[in-house]
């Protein structure tokens, strides 16, 4: 029996995680608890990746991407941007995921810090412990978004910012002037951003959706990162790309060619078809999202002892609860009746005291799920 221990980068993480599991729907389980649409890729889509099949697209990909998707990208990334991407300034990754822990390892040495929200997307502080750095987070204001005054005293130093826009977990939308203060707070920094904008198709409110490479003082330190999975329910195809400078996606590149090699080149093929032609497809799914958001919340804000938000993007609420008690056994008191939700702790200690359900699911399930939530929330009182 040979003595094993795995490497510190394991262990860090594993010390540190705050992630969790939670089921599927089935059985009698009705489950909230999923970041993923509970639609089928569009049949276009599906019907693409067929016929690159068909056409022979089964060898290796260039690492960097299939050209054609990244011409495409490219395109898609000047015109949000107002400036000109070239395709050496993307990157075809698997997935967001894929995409983000590049992003990361390719940008942290050990001991730098990087600056993340308080509550937010759980993976982003795994990464970073897997490259050795310091995470500061900060913590959000009442209203879920960022507190301007603490985030700039904590970005002084910092490698790295990090977050999501629309948020994972909050649903919170980002607007132009709170992304111009952050501009503001880096001018003379050579602090970088990763924004995650794999949401940025699921905006609900009267006011357009400001990407982070809109802003003047961002787009030059920002690297996007974008996914398949969300827009166009392409969970289990793991296609998302990044973009950048030049330089900062040719590092992130070194780490993604060699942790995983490029991405399958038919699924390629299929992701720049979703790209191209299923824009009314995207459009269909906002406009159910829009439908079950409005089914929540009204639902929710019936629950005695929650505190509703009116989050305007994602496909998530994150409603405060008035029980003292920790919201892993509030989760765990919830499956027993029949309900799975997220509890807020997993996306930071200022989560703590909330819950994250996500309207990804069907009306009967969004409806049922909630009146299980409330029967689970009751016994608590």
């Amino acid at each position: 029996m040979i003595n094993f221990a795995p490497s510190d980068a394991v262990i860090r993480v594993e010390e540190a995680s705050l992630r969790t599991q939670q089921p599927q729907s089935g059985g009698d389980m009705v489950s909230l608890a999923m970041g993923e649409p509970d639609f089928d890729t569009p049949e276009r889509i599906r019907r693409s990746a067929a016929a690159a099949l068909e056409a022979g697209h089964t060898h290796y990909a260039a690492q960097l991407g299939d050209a054609d998707l990244r011409a495409a990208v490219a395109d898609q990334v000047s015109a949000l941007a107002g400036t000109t991407f070239g395709s050496d300034q993307i990157l075809v990754t698997h997935g967001g995921t894929g995409g983000l822990a590049a992003a990361i390892l390719a940008t942290v040495n050990p001991g730098d810090k990087v600056v993340i929200p308080d509550p937010t997307y759980s993976l982003y502080a795994d990464l970073v412990h897997l490259a050795g750095g310091v995470c500061v987070p900060v913590a959000l204001q009442d209203d879920l978004h960022w507190d301007l005054d603490s985030l700039a005293a904590a970005l002084a130093g910092a490698k790295l910012f990090v977050f999501c826009n629309p948020s994972n977990p909050t649903g919170v939308v980002h607007r132009t002037k709170e992304l111009e203060v952050l501009g503001e707070i880096l001018r003379k920094s050579d602090t970088l951003v990763i924004a995650d904008e794999a949401y940025s198709e699921l905006v609900y409110g009267s006011e357009p959706f400001t990407s982070a490479l809109q802003i003047p003082e961002l787009v030059e330190r920002t690297l996007y990162c974008q996914t398949f999975s969300k827009s166009y329910a392409m969970t289990g195809w793991r296609v998302g790309y990044l973009a950048g400078s030049s330089a900062v996606v040719a590092a992130c590149a070194r780490v993604h060619n060699s942790n995983n090699g490029s991405v399958n080149t038919a699924v390629q093929r299929a992701a720049l078809t979703a790209l191209t032609d299923c824009a009314d497809d995207v459009a269909a799914m906002r406009e159910a999202y829009r439908a079950r958001r409005i089914l929540m919340r009204d639902a929710l804000s019936q629950v005695p002892g929650l505190e509703v938000g009116d989050p305007e993007g994602a496909f998530y609420f994150f409603p405060k609860y008035s029980a003292d008690v920790p919201s892993v056994e509030v989760v765990r008191i919830l499956r027993e009746h029949g309900v799975a939700v997220r509890p807020g702790s997993e996306f930071g200690a200022h989560g703590e005291g909330h819950l994250r359900l996500s309207y990804a699911a069907s009306s009967e399930a969004i409806t049922e799920g909630v009146a299980r939530l409330a029967r689970g929330l009751a016994s608590l009182a």
